[in-house]
């Protein structure tokens, strides 16, 4: 981290910022690819090769992952045919640690398409639902069931609020690794990465944890991340059978909401949805918030 070249650049899944985390973070190995025309950096492209231990075979297992295609300081018309060099680069060295290489959130569907080919990439249809925070209030976007969950659950005396103390955000993501335990699917990074986001908020906002509590007790939160004005959900939960009744993961998803609304975020996403699956409660559950899906 110490020899990156100096640039600029405002997205987080790309940024300077988040390739020192990974290297915080156990089991977490970054690559960044960055691209120069005339030796002047054009654009550049963070990887995160992540390490998962379970218990049954295979045990350990690397994937690397990347979320969009990159970000890019030069004109329209060059960044598919520098996307095309950096994929190339990212993949013959990813390829030497990980099984399997992941793009996320491409800016759209048909974008590097005949690279990705290339390179002996495949496509998977995943679904993103997304928020719009600036044409209408989360109020007026919100269904009247879960508009009444949170008035019930107000008036039971329920608070929500975000957090800076490191005490109470260490004991909500216990709470958090508890409850994603339980899935196989699911993967929660080293409690390290949360931390370290939220101590480098305070140079410029990348994430912020909201919690949900009951007579001072912490009963559930979620954790966003904040990039190019728009704010991203990336884990909530909490303790669902204990305080079914209070709705703990739907008051902590609204917080967030609420938050980016009233920072003038534009954009509000649920991070990992999921495959588009004919039935599914949660995409129904968070569908409700008012969001689209694509």
């Amino acid at each position: 981290g110490s020899n990156l070249p100096p640039m600029v650049g405002k997205a987080l899944p790309h940024s300077y910022e988040l390739f020192h985390i990974y290297e915080q973070t156990p089991g977490y190995a970054p690559i960044l690819i960055v691209a120069s025309i005339d030796e002047q950096p054009v654009a550049k492209l963070l990887a995160v090769v992540r390490r998962s231990v379970r218990l049954f075979p295979p045990s350990l297992i690397k994937r690397c992952e990347v979320y969009g295609a990159g970000e890019y300081f030069c004109d329209e018309t060059d960044k598919e045919m520098l996307f095309s060099q950096m994929l190339e680069h990212l993949t013959r060295e990813a390829l030497q640690e990980a099984f399997l290489i992941e793009f996320r959130n491409l800016p759209s569907g048909l974008f590097g398409y005949k690279y990705f080919k290339q390179n002996n990439y495949f496509c998977i249809n995943w679904l993103r639902i997304h928020n719009s925070l600036h044409s209408l209030s989360p109020e007026e976007r919100l269904d009247p069931s879960h508009r009444k969950k949170i008035q019930k659950a107000i008036r039971r005396g329920v608070y929500i609020q975000p957090s800076e103390q490191q005490e109470e955000i260490n004991k909500f993501l216990q709470i958090l690794k508890r409850n994603y335990s339980y899935k196989i699917r699911k993967h929660f990074p080293d409690l390290t990465l949360f931390q370290s986001l939220i101590q480098q908020s305070k140079e410029r906002e990348l994430a912020k944890v909201f919690l949900v509590k009951y007579k001072g007790k912490i009963i559930g939160g979620s954790f966003c991340m904040f990039s190019n004005n728009n704010a991203y959900l990336c884990f909530s939960g909490g303790l669902r059978k204990t305080y079914a009744w209070l709705h703990p993961n739907l008051m902590a998803i609204w917080a967030a909401i609420q938050y980016a609304y009233e920072q003038g975020y534009q954009h509000f996403e649920f991070a990992d949805t999921g495959l588009p699956v004919k039935r599914s409660g949660y995409r129904r559950f968070i569908l409700n918030f008012g969001g689209k899906q694509t």
